[in-house]
Protein backbone atom coordinates (compact mmCIF):
# COMPACT_ATOMS: atom_id res chain seq x y z
CA UNK A 1 0.00 0.00 0.00
CA UNK A 2 1.29 3.70 -0.88
CA UNK A 3 1.50 6.31 1.35
CA UNK A 4 -1.48 9.44 1.09
CA UNK A 5 1.78 11.69 0.80
CA UNK A 6 1.46 11.49 -2.90
CA UNK A 7 -1.97 12.88 -3.60
CA UNK A 8 -2.43 16.13 -2.02
CA UNK A 9 -4.78 18.91 -3.25
CA UNK A 10 -3.31 22.41 -2.35
CA UNK A 11 -5.61 25.81 -2.81
CA UNK A 12 -5.08 28.41 -5.36
CA UNK A 13 -4.52 31.85 -3.66
CA UNK A 14 -5.97 35.03 -6.34
CA UNK A 15 -3.36 38.05 -6.08
CA UNK A 16 0.01 38.70 -5.06
CA UNK A 17 2.55 38.09 -2.15
CA UNK A 18 3.56 36.16 0.09
CA UNK A 19 0.52 34.30 0.17
CA UNK A 20 -0.07 33.81 -3.99
CA UNK A 21 3.87 32.30 -3.50
CA UNK A 22 2.82 29.73 -0.80
CA UNK A 23 0.36 28.68 -3.09
CA UNK A 24 2.30 28.68 -5.78
CA UNK A 25 5.06 26.90 -3.99
CA UNK A 26 2.29 23.88 -2.91
CA UNK A 27 0.30 23.25 -6.05
CA UNK A 28 4.04 23.16 -7.63
CA UNK A 29 5.05 20.15 -5.17
CA UNK A 30 7.54 21.93 -2.70
CA UNK A 31 8.26 20.72 0.28
CA UNK A 32 11.48 23.12 1.37
CA UNK A 33 11.71 25.19 4.23
CA UNK A 34 11.73 28.76 2.33
CA UNK A 35 8.31 27.90 0.86
CA UNK A 36 6.91 27.01 4.37
CA UNK A 37 8.36 30.07 5.56
CA UNK A 38 6.11 31.74 2.70
CA UNK A 39 3.24 30.66 3.83
CA UNK A 40 4.14 31.88 7.75
CA UNK A 41 4.93 35.08 6.49
CA UNK A 42 1.62 35.39 4.63
CA UNK A 43 -0.46 34.09 7.68
CA UNK A 44 1.36 36.46 9.91
CA UNK A 45 1.47 39.61 7.65
CA UNK A 46 -0.73 40.13 4.95
CA UNK A 47 -4.73 41.13 5.39
CA UNK A 48 -6.27 37.89 3.61
CA UNK A 49 -10.19 36.86 3.10
CA UNK A 50 -10.71 33.82 5.13
CA UNK A 51 -10.97 31.73 2.05
CA UNK A 52 -7.64 32.87 1.23
CA UNK A 53 -6.53 32.72 4.88
CA UNK A 54 -7.92 29.06 5.25
CA UNK A 55 -6.43 28.23 1.48
CA UNK A 56 -2.85 29.38 3.06
CA UNK A 57 -3.31 27.37 5.82
CA UNK A 58 -4.03 24.51 3.63
CA UNK A 59 -0.74 24.90 1.33
CA UNK A 60 1.41 25.06 4.36
CA UNK A 61 -0.29 22.12 5.53
CA UNK A 62 0.38 20.57 2.08
CA UNK A 63 4.57 21.45 2.13
CA UNK A 64 4.17 19.83 5.53
CA UNK A 65 2.58 16.59 4.64
CA UNK A 66 5.15 16.03 1.79
CA UNK A 67 7.62 15.80 4.28
CA UNK A 68 5.26 13.43 6.96
CA UNK A 69 5.22 16.11 9.17
CA UNK A 70 1.77 14.67 10.10
CA UNK A 71 1.04 16.05 13.32
CA UNK A 72 2.33 20.01 12.44
CA UNK A 73 0.50 19.22 8.84
CA UNK A 74 -2.93 18.50 10.66
CA UNK A 75 -2.40 21.60 12.92
CA UNK A 76 -2.78 23.44 9.81
CA UNK A 77 -5.55 21.71 8.28
CA UNK A 78 -7.34 22.43 11.57
CA UNK A 79 -6.64 26.23 11.42
CA UNK A 80 -8.12 26.22 7.87
CA UNK A 81 -11.64 24.12 9.23
CA UNK A 82 -11.92 26.63 11.79
CA UNK A 83 -11.71 29.45 9.49
CA UNK A 84 -13.59 28.00 6.63
CA UNK A 85 -15.56 24.82 7.33
CA UNK A 86 -16.90 24.46 4.16
CA UNK A 87 -13.34 24.32 2.32
CA UNK A 88 -13.42 20.45 1.15
CA UNK A 89 -9.36 20.42 0.43
CA UNK A 90 -8.69 21.05 4.51
CA UNK A 91 -10.80 18.03 4.96
CA UNK A 92 -9.06 15.71 2.23
CA UNK A 93 -5.67 17.25 3.09
CA UNK A 94 -6.13 16.42 7.35
CA UNK A 95 -7.69 12.83 6.36
CA UNK A 96 -4.39 12.32 4.16
CA UNK A 97 -2.12 13.44 6.92
CA UNK A 98 -4.28 10.69 9.21
CA UNK A 99 -3.97 7.78 6.53
CA UNK A 100 -0.23 8.73 6.73
CA UNK A 101 -0.42 8.68 10.52
CA UNK A 102 -1.85 5.66 10.24
CA UNK A 103 -5.28 6.72 11.97
CA UNK A 104 -7.20 5.23 8.97
CA UNK A 105 -11.38 5.51 10.30
CA UNK A 106 -10.59 9.26 11.13
CA UNK A 107 -8.85 9.38 7.88
CA UNK A 108 -12.26 8.24 5.83
CA UNK A 109 -14.36 10.26 7.86
CA UNK A 110 -12.68 13.49 6.58
CA UNK A 111 -12.37 12.37 3.15
CA UNK A 112 -16.12 11.72 3.11
CA UNK A 113 -16.79 15.03 4.31
CA UNK A 114 -14.38 16.26 1.75
CA UNK A 115 -16.33 14.70 -1.58
CA UNK A 116 -19.42 16.14 0.74
CA UNK A 117 -18.36 19.40 0.29
CA UNK A 118 -16.58 19.23 -2.78
CA UNK A 119 -12.87 19.53 -4.10
CA UNK A 120 -11.14 20.16 -6.74
CA UNK A 121 -9.75 17.42 -7.97
CA UNK A 122 -11.71 14.44 -6.25
CA UNK A 123 -9.31 11.98 -7.58
CA UNK A 124 -7.08 12.88 -5.22
CA UNK A 125 -10.03 12.27 -2.90
CA UNK A 126 -11.01 8.76 -3.88
CA UNK A 127 -6.77 7.88 -4.20
CA UNK A 128 -6.43 8.77 -0.27
CA UNK A 129 -9.88 7.01 1.09
CA UNK A 130 -8.91 3.60 -1.32
CA UNK A 131 -5.45 3.85 0.85
CA UNK A 132 -7.90 4.34 4.16
CA UNK A 133 -9.99 1.64 3.12
CA UNK A 134 -6.68 -0.57 2.74
CA UNK A 135 -5.57 0.27 5.95
CA UNK A 136 -9.25 -0.46 7.86
CA UNK A 137 -8.34 -4.10 5.65
CA UNK A 138 -11.50 -3.35 3.71
CA UNK A 139 -9.65 -4.09 0.20
CA UNK A 140 -13.14 -4.35 -1.77
CA UNK A 141 -13.57 -0.31 -0.92
CA UNK A 142 -9.92 -0.04 -1.52
CA UNK A 143 -10.39 -1.46 -5.36
CA UNK A 144 -13.43 0.30 -6.20
CA UNK A 145 -12.08 4.06 -4.96
CA UNK A 146 -8.77 3.21 -6.93
CA UNK A 147 -11.05 2.89 -10.13
CA UNK A 148 -12.96 5.61 -9.22
CA UNK A 149 -9.58 8.12 -9.20
CA UNK A 150 -8.77 6.25 -12.86
CA UNK A 151 -11.92 7.43 -13.75
CA UNK A 152 -11.54 10.47 -12.78
CA UNK A 153 -8.35 11.12 -14.22
CA UNK A 154 -6.69 8.39 -16.59
CA UNK A 155 -3.95 9.50 -17.18
CA UNK A 156 -2.84 9.46 -13.04
CA UNK A 157 -0.32 6.95 -12.36
CA UNK A 158 -0.66 6.30 -8.82
CA UNK A 159 -4.19 4.72 -8.12
CA UNK A 160 -3.23 2.63 -11.95
CA UNK A 161 -0.02 0.77 -10.13
CA UNK A 162 -2.62 0.62 -6.60
CA UNK A 163 -4.90 -1.58 -9.01
CA UNK A 164 -2.30 -3.58 -10.50
CA UNK A 165 -1.88 -5.27 -7.56
CA UNK A 166 -5.46 -6.52 -7.24
CA UNK A 167 -6.24 -9.59 -8.60
CA UNK A 168 -10.48 -9.35 -9.39
CA UNK A 169 -12.33 -12.53 -8.67
CA UNK A 170 -16.27 -13.36 -10.25
CA UNK A 171 -18.02 -15.54 -7.89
Amino acid sequence: MAWAGGAQAAVTVLGGGLARECSNAALGGQSDSRSEEACTQALSTELLDLRDRAGTYVNRGVIKLRRKEFASAEWDFNRAIETKPDLGEAYVNRGAAWVGARRYADGLADINRALELGVSEPEKAYYNRALAHEGLEDLRAAYFDYRKAVELKPDWAPPQKELARFTVERR
